[in-house]
């Protein structure tokens, strides 16, 4: 049977996943702890996305008449919770924003996939793959490999980190190519034999951070890392890539990219 169209099972914002059914919050792909009450604010916040639900409407369903609580300390205590697990702030609120004295609103961008949404999905993370060898053919890999390996008297790099790419576009839809490309630049540099290269899991803690390049290198145990950004803007895709010595937060290496998909395909094959 497919998925009713008024009550998805799956609903996605950035890079958390709801599975409504299940009573799961989960952020790419790890399971995240949420109790009941905050579950629930959740689910009713996203099943009317960028509209007020209001106090009452959260009081009828999470609290009946019958219910002795006090009300006004378990909302704001679910609501803190809630936000507490999406990293969310009600100062500076990214997906539940408050309505002084009447309720709440959901006002991040909400996806609700079916099957052809979750095939364009798996099509924009293979593209992102693709797009990723061809890249690393025109970085000129070779000189990559040189700098990592080679030493030239500074202290041969053997660790290193690939940081999150950050999505330059501003669209969260971006969000999957982007990772794409994070995952399969990992790939391929762990195929340097002589070269640890930390997991992405490990990576992902780094996404949006505001430490510096020497202390994440510091927390990783790596000697060097790679930063960059990328943007997709219709059928144009441009990649920054940067290599950066821990210890000296020296850049050894930096290249841009910018081409079509189509000759990426084309340079693919």
């Amino acid at each position: 049977m497919g998925e009713s169209t008024h009550s998805p099972r799956m609903v996605r914002f950035g890079v958390y996943e709801v599975d409504l059914r299940a009573g799961e919050l989960r952020k790419q792909g790890s399971k995240i702890k949420l109790q009941e009450q905050p579950f629930q604010i959740l689910a009713l916040l996203l099943e009317r996305p960028g509209e007020v639900v209001t106090r009452e409407e959260i009081q009828k369903k999470l609290w009946p008449a019958d219910t002795f609580v006090d009300f006004e300390h378990s909302l704001n205590a679910a609501v803190k919770r809630l936000r507490e697990a999406l990293g969310d702030s009600a100062e500076t609120p990214r997906f539940v924003e408050t309505i002084p004295r009447r309720g709440y609103r959901f006002i991040y961008p909400v996806e609700r996939p079916g099957w052809a949404s979750r095939i364009r999905q798996l099509r924009i993370v293979a593209l992102a793959v693709v797009a990723l060898l061809a890249v690393l053919i025109g970085l000129n890999v070779a000189g990559l490999r040189e700098r990592l390996l080679g030493g030239a008297g500074r202290g041969q790099i053997t660790s290193i980190a690939v940081l999150p790419l950050e999505n330059l576009s501003g669209d969260p839809e971006q969000d999957y190519f982007v990772e794409g490309m994070h995952e399969a630049l990992i790939t391929e540099l762990s195929k340097i034999g002589a070269l640890k290269v930390i997991s992405r899991t490990s990576a992902m803690r780094y996404k949006d951070t505001d430490k510096s390049v020497p202390e994440i290198a510091r927390e990783l145990g790596v000697d060097a890392v790679i930063e960059g950004s990328v943007l997709r803007a219709g059928e144009r895709v441009r990649v920054t890539a940067q290599l950066i010595r821990a210890s000296t937060d020296e850049h050894l290496w930096a290249e841009n990219f910018d081409r079509d998909l189509g000759d990426i395909l084309a340079l693919h094959r």
